[in-house]
């Protein structure tokens, strides 16, 4: 068995070049734990970014759920500036929960990493997941079922509402990172919980020889990931081109879908179309089962297809089209708003501008039945290409209950504005999930 070599420069350079585009002098912040496949990605994504006239950060997330991890998180901002790097150490705060560990920490790395990168505006984070992570990942979604989404593994690129992801290393061998350090005489951190057999992808791991003895090693595995993701890319595209074609979003949050188009269609590409609209309109973080979206077609396909209510939207037959909007009785309760935006009902960003005076009897609601009604009986209001039904789900900013703002209405103010001065207020439609994103990337 030949020995692991280096991952040269020249390579590194062919391998970012593939996640391009960049800026003329990139700024990178890459995330460390300390290990050797980060540390080794650190050494690399520096010296290429120098090269470029860049600049790398590396972030360490101190977890605080081992002992050892502060020290750690220190030892490793000591070596990586001995050797020209910034370093920056993000601090988890708060209890951890008793159960599902590895996830609940992989939810806080990534917002700790993603808000960084958010306040500093630095376009892409890169990480050290490498073709053994990518082979792991297939067998574990594999194990629980997964459909193509999730057997396609890992993307090179990931879109982050904060900024890129990058995984430049998902096709090299961990073998070859570690070679790069002892070749640069650099030491790394051993995480023990990559020992720990609790975790089912450590289980994986030391069963890696048993794997390989049937064929099942880390380089076919994530050679059928590859395969994976391109059939996934292609069927995104499809789907893509559909909800081009048959679906409109208004910016008051509801979609209007013609038929014709949907039910021509060939199911799967029909099945996954509508489970991208609802999940967007719903503002949900996951789609609709599988059953639930076929029966849904099913009855679209018929003659007689009557409204019916999922995943948290309605649907309702319009004129030859279908109307897709939030089912009024599954909305986010009032939530409190001020200057800084605010997140409502996994859809719309609130933001108050203006000489207005906040305080905490500002609140974002919908907009309601009864008050619809009223509103809509008034002259001026606003709102014609908004269907009657989608009125109620409008969300409105009021306080101590009385309107001040039905920012997709006309009717921008009432008496209480006198109260605390004009405000602007702004609710831009911006769900969980968008209806189309970024396509899967194989690198």
């Amino acid at each position: 068995m030949t020995s692991a070599f280096p991952l040269t420069a020249d390579e590194f350079a062919q391998l970012m070049e593939r996640l391009a585009p960049f800026e003329s002098a990139p700024a990178l912040a890459l995330a460390v734990s300390g290990g050797a496949d980060s540390m080794a990605l650190a050494l690399l994504a520096a010296a290429w970014a120098s090269s470029r006239g860049g600049t790398v950060t590396a972030l360490i997330v101190d977890h605080r759920l081992r002992s050892e991890a502060t020290a750690e998180a220190e030892l490793t901002r000591a070596r990586l500036s001995a050797r020209g790097i910034a370093v920056e150490i993000l601090t988890r705060a708060g209890a951890a929960p008793s159960a599902d560990l590895q996830a609940f920490a992989r939810d806080a790395r990534y917002a700790l990493l993603t808000g960084w990168c958010r306040e500093h505006g630095v376009l892409h984070l890169v990480t050290a997941h490498h073709r053994d992570d990518q082979a792991e990942t297939l067998l574990l979604r594999l194990a629980r079922g997964s459909g193509l989404a999730g057997l396609a593994a890992m993307p090179g690129i990931a879109h982050l509402d904060a900024c890129r992801l990058l995984r430049p290393l998902l096709s090299v061998p961990p073998a070859r990172l570690r070679a790069t350090l002892q070749e640069a005489g650099q030491p790394w951190v051993e995480d023990p919980s990559n020992s720990n057999e609790a975790f089912a992808r450590i289980q994986l791991r030391n069963n890696a020889a048993r794997l390989a003895a049937l064929g099942l090693d880390s380089a076919r595995l994530a050679a059928t990931a590859g395969h994976l993701g391109r059939a996934r890319a292609a069927i995104e595209d499809q789907v893509a081109r559909l909800l081009a074609k048959c679906v409109s979003i208004h910016p008051a949050g509801f979609a209007t879908v013609t038929l014709p188009e949907l039910v021509a269609a060939s199911p799967d590409i029909a099945l996954r179309a509508l489970a991208a609209v609802i999940t967007c309109i719903g503002g949900q973080a996951v789609t609709p089962r599988f059953e639930r979206l076929q029966a849904l077609r099913s009855a679209l396909i018929g003659e007689a297809f009557r409204p019916r209510t999922l995943s948290g939207c309605r649907i309702v037959p319009q004129r030859g089209t279908i109307l897709v909007f939030r089912e009024l009785a599954a909305i986010a309760p009032p939530l409190p708003v001020g200057r800084e935006p605010s997140r409502w009902d996994n859809r719309f960003l609130i933001t108050l501008s203006g000489r207005g005076e906040c305080d905490d009897t500002l609140a974002v609601s919908a907009l309601g039945a009864e008050q619809s009604d009223r509103l809509r009986r008034l002259k001026g209001i606003g709102g014609e290409d908004i269907p009657a039904r989608v009125w109620p789900t409008l969300p409105t900013v009021r306080r101590k209950g009385t309107i001040l703002a039905v920012p997709h209405l006309a009717c921008a103010a009432s008496e209480a504005a006198d109260e605390i001065g004009p405000f602007d207020v702004m609710a831009r439609f911006s769900p969980e999930r968008a209806m189309t994103e970024c396509g899967f990337t194989v690198v």
